[in-house]
């Protein structure tokens, strides 16, 4: 397995939007996304991808974002579709994911927001669980 930041991105579009977020981020939320695709047999791209933002209607918004992939050889006994999507949605996630945070924190800090932390963490085997159980 090897893993690489794909895209990694912060906006904060002019100084009154710096502003603006500054006093609201801590109403941002944090977003994950994961595809998968084969690049040749038993070999896997997985992209994961998260976002920090503002859901809400307001104009004045900062945008952080990042794809992170990870490409994954599969043992060659490995078939079972269910078997597959657990290795990609909490093996691969569960391996990553504190590098992912620490460099999304990473961008976060030094674009002017210094004291963003990510206080829950993401449980990938409930999310799997809510999701194919």
């Amino acid at each position: 397995m090897f893993k690489f930041i794909k895209d990694i991105s912060g906006e904060t579009p002019d100084v009154e939007t710096y502003i603006y977020a500054k006093d609201y981020i801590s109403k941002y939320q944090l977003n994950i996304e994961i595809n998968s695709k084969p690049l040749k047999p038993q070999i896997v791209e997985v992209n994961t991808i998260l976002k920090f933002g503002d859901t809400s209607d307001t104009k004045k918004k900062a945008h952080f974002e990042m794809t992170y992939t990870t490409v994954v050889k599969l043992n060659d006994e490995i078939k079972d579709k269910k078997i597959l999507q657990k290795i990609i949605l909490c093996e691969v996630q569960k391996d990553i994911y504190p590098e992912m945070e620490k460099a999304l924190l990473n961008l976060l800090h030094t674009s002017g927001y210094p004291h963003i932390k990510f206080e829950k963490k993401i449980d990938f085997e409930e999310l799997y669980n809510k999701k194919f159980n």
